[in-house]
């Protein structure tokens, strides 16, 4: 059986907007999101992991991973231009998996379980979710590259996902791990809760 060569995009080049500033750099617990999620990312299990952003605090520290960084000029494209960015080294890849940065609860163990859950039907697009309810991240195999190629402005993988419904399985995880951190509030709710 041949060996999948299996990529990672780290996406952190938004501009959050909604939070009203660099919301990676934002700490959950002496620990920021962007630290959070890098230390999420199995890298063992990846041919190789590239971060799209915008940020050079975020390239230093991406350095630090033994990663690749790719630095994105043009945050505001939307995230199409990042997921170009991203999957423009790695199209020689079987699969890549997309993780966004600002979901602190995600566990390292549950993105190496969706690389394994993938192996099993990599002719399909796997993701995490909870109760039949889609969340991030998504390994999408290469036959879905040139969609995600063609992607523009604000329209990411869920362009492609909602158009290949029946191509999508899912992997259950507790519904924390899917919160993701858009705005201040919702960071100190999950304060609060930790």
């Amino acid at each position: 059986m041949e060996t999948l060569k299996i990529g990672c995009v780290v996406m952190a080049a938004g501009n959050a907007r909604r939070y009203g500033g660099n919301k990676l750099a934002a700490q959950l617990q002496g620990r920021s999101l962007i630290l959070r999620t890098l230390e999420a990312v199995p890298g063992e299990l990846f041919d190789s992991v590239v971060v799209v952003t915008q940020y050079p605090e975020i390239i230093n520290l991406v350095k630090e991973f033994h990663f690749s960084a790719v630095h994105n000029d043009h945050p505001e494209y939307g995230i199409s231009h990042t997921i170009e960015l991203g999957l423009t080294g790695l199209r020689d890849c079987s699969g890549v998996l997309f993780l966004v940065s600002d979901q602190p609860l995600l566990r390292r163990e549950s993105v190496a379980d969706l690389v394994r859950f993938w192996k099993t039907q990599p002719d399909r697009i796997a993701a995490l979710g909870h109760n039949g309810v889609r969340g991030n991240p998504c390994l999408f195999p290469a036959r879905f590259f040139p969609e995600l190629m063609e992607l523009q402005e604000d329209h990411g993988g869920n362009t492609v996902i909602r158009r290949h419904e029946e191509d999508l399985v899912l992997m259950e995880v507790a519904a924390q791990e899917l919160t993701d951190v858009d705005t201040p509030q919702a960071m100190e709710e999950l304060r609060v809760k930790r």
